[in-house]
């Protein structure tokens, strides 16, 4: 039976009031293919790396903070989510040949996961880095987005 489905088949919220508090985290990753056109424009970045930067600012570290605010707000976007404070948001973005790696690593103590937090907020920040280029190239594509690990809950998960 799907956890989100009541006894007659309707759409319900999981009641998690009889799960125990412990500390939750989860690991998504975005790939988001740019293309040589795009990653022509990257340059160095002082300790921050490298960054591509447009006529609307910082593409790397705009992503990362729109990544961190839809972590966040992610019941808001998914409905039948709980709302989870978040006890921490990392988001990383790297380059890898022609395509930025988006990582989003978050935590909380609740009862339960985080796993869509994290793939909100990995998919909000390669949402933006699409959003921030694409008046260089309409070629970018958002490859994949996947739960990487998480920990807590029934059982922890690791992706080779």
């Amino acid at each position: 039976m799907f956890s989100h489905l009541n006894a007659e088949g309707n759409p319900a919220m999981v009641d998690v009031g009889g799960k125990t508090v412990s500390r939750r985290t989860a690991r998504a990753r975005s790939v988001v293919a740019l293309g040589p056109d795009i990653m022509q424009h990257l340059a160095p970045s002082g300790s921050n790396g490298t960054e591509i930067t447009t006529k609307k600012g910082p593409v790397f570290q705009t992503a990362i903070i729109a990544g961190t605010m839809a972590a966040k707000r992610t019941d808001d976007l998914i409905p039948l989510c709980h709302s989870l404070g978040l006890d921490n948001c990392q988001i990383t973005v790297t380059t890898e040949g022609t395509d930025a790696i988006v990582d989003c690593l978050v935590s909380t103590e609740g009862k339960t996961g985080v796993e869509m937090e994290a793939l909100v907020g990995a998919s909000v920040a390669a949402l933006t880095i699409y959003d921030m280029c694409k008046a260089f190239s309409h070629d970018i594509v958002i490859k994949e987005t996947k739960l990487m690990e998480k920990t807590g809950g029934k059982r922890d998960f690791r992706r080779e």
